[in-house]
């Protein structure tokens, strides 16, 4: 039997959606106990001047089912925040929170220039 590489064996269904100058992936992916996750990728097609060729820059965020709700639940408040005006009820425990001076950002690695 012919052995399928890690990547082919971990995703389970993928959506694109682009966006102007930019593409996001959306791919669900399993873990090896079976589990299932969201990796959500953003890709920016760039011209490099110096060596004249475009490139892609990408970021991607993982997202794991433990988190699902509060994500959704942030994200919610957040788009009806930007069309509405209206500030979402903070609740920290169950996925949104109004106090960003709490963020501590120092654990991410800054991106080089």
């Amino acid at each position: 039997m012919e052995e399928i590489g890690k990547n082919e064996r971990e995703e389970i269904f993928s959506s694109v959606m682009k966006a102007g100058k930019r593409t996001y992936f959306f791919d669900v992916k399993s873990t090896k106990s079976g589990e299932k996750y969201l990796t959500i990728t953003e890709s920016k097609k760039k011209f490099d001047n110096e060596n004249g060729k475009f490139y892609y820059e990408k970021h991607k965020i993982f997202l794991y089912k433990e988190d699902f709700d509060k994500f959704t639940k942030t994200l919610g408040g957040v788009m009806n925040f930007i069309e509405t005006g209206e500030l979402p009820e903070v609740d920290a425990e169950n996925g949104f929170d109004s106090d960003f001076s709490n963020v501590d950002f120092d654990h991410i690695e800054k991106s080089k220039e």
